[in-house]
Parts: C-alpha cells; structure tokens; sequence
C-alpha cells in the first residue's frame, strides 16, 4: 500500500524566527525596557510639576512688592527737597519753614478789609507757596550766618493774579530778597480759579523762610510759631 506523500515545506531559518521574536532569549526583554523608561518619565513630570507650582512666587505678592517699591521711590524727592546728608547719623536742614499767616484780606488791594484769623484759610496757596520756597532753597542767598525771607503772597481772585515778594519782617531784603521770591513765584502753577473756594477777592498770606549756616544740623521741631508781618 502506497502512502501519500505530504507537501514538505522548507524549515524556517534563523534568521526568519528572530524577526517573529521567537529563536531569540533576548526578544521579550526590549518591550519591557522601553515600557519602564516611558513609566520613569512620566513619573518624572507628575512629581516636578507640583514641585514648580508649589515653589513659584505668587502673581500678587511680586506686584504688590513692585507697587511698593516704586511708590517709595516716588515719595522719596518730593518729600525731603530741603534736606542734605552732611555726614553719617546728621542731616542738614537747608530751609526752615513758619506757619503760614493770614496777613490781610477783604473786598481788593485797596479796601481796608481784614486781618489774621479773621480771614478764611487758602489751604492750595499756603501748599503751593511751601513746596515753591523749597524747591528753590539754592536762589536764596548765601551766608555764612543764619537769615530769613518773609515771603508774602498776593491772591487776587477778581484779577485772577497772584504777586509773591519779601515782606518787611524778614532779615535779608533788598535785590537778594527778591532774588528768592521771583525763583519761587516761577515754580507757582496757575490756579483753578473757579473751583478754590473764599470768602473775600483780595487776600495776602506770608510764610517766613528761615535759612540755617552751611553745615548746622536740624534742630528739634518746637510747636509754636512767632505770628508773621508784612
């Protein structure tokens, strides 16, 4: 009896099982490798992302720090102008500035009116004539000793004018005087007019500036002033 013979088939070769991964020991092991590298990275990013939030400076904080800062260093030249560092621990006081008087007011310049606390407050003059004797402390002059400026404002509301010069209670006078009052009035910005409330249209305020030496250290702030003339 004659037996069919079966179709033979080449054996596969070598080589064909490694690319189906199964005549190689090593075959299942590079999947595995690959899967742990991807798992390591992606634990990586969950623990340093919290990390970086966790550590990064709050949005408000750094702006209200900068909003701090820059509103420090904008106060600083307005609010020391006559103030100069001679040395460590002392501090030169270059004008020393009365309270503002109320000299006279009333209806104009050549009505008899009023005089001293009679008269309202002008609160934006006496301000403005403050800051404008201080922003001008080196058109005052220069000596050796101590000396004063009585500086007196005009208001002239009907007029819409205002006249600064030296008053006769001040120690130095004459062309250096007025010297300092011209350098102060330049620094005095024209007024709302309209919206400055008074009483009266005519109004003289005063302000005595006093002038220490070069290199006298600010004295102690005493509470009462001397009242203040024309």
């Amino acid at each position: 009896m004659i037996r069919p013979q079966r179709p033979s088939f080449p054996a596969p070769s070598e080589p064909n099982l490694r690319r189906l991964g199964v005549g190689s020991s090593g075959g299942n092991g590079r999947p595995l490798r690959a899967q742990l590298v991807v798992a390591l990275v992606v634990l990586l990013v969950l623990v340093a992302i919290p990390l970086y939030l966790w550590r990064r400076p709050a949005a408000s904080d750094a702006s209200s720090s900068a909003s701090v800062s820059a509103a420090v260093a904008s106060a600083l030249p307005s609010s020391l102008p006559s103030l100069t560092a001679v040395d460590a621990g002392v501090v030169q006081e270059r004008v020393r500035l009365g309270v503002p008087q109320r000299v006279r007011c009333g209806s104009s310049a050549r009505a008899k009116g009023r005089e001293g606390p009679v008269c309202d407050q002008l609160s934006y003059f006496e301000e403005a004539l403050k800051r404008a004797i201080r922003e001008n402390v080196d058109c005052a002059p220069r000596s050796k000793v101590e000396g004063s400026i009585n500086f007196v404002l005009r208001v002239d509301f009907a007029g819409k004018r205002l006249h600064l010069f030296p008053g006769a209670s001040g120690q130095w006078k004459g062309a250096q005087a007025r010297r300092a009052t011209k350098c102060a009035m330049r620094s005095l910005a024209a007024p709302q007019w309209q919206s400055i409330q008074h009483q009266d249209s005519y109004y003289e305020i005063a302000i005595l500036a006093t002038y220490p030496p070069p290199g006298a250290a600010a004295p102690a702030a005493s509470g009462s002033a001397a009242p203040l003339f024309e």
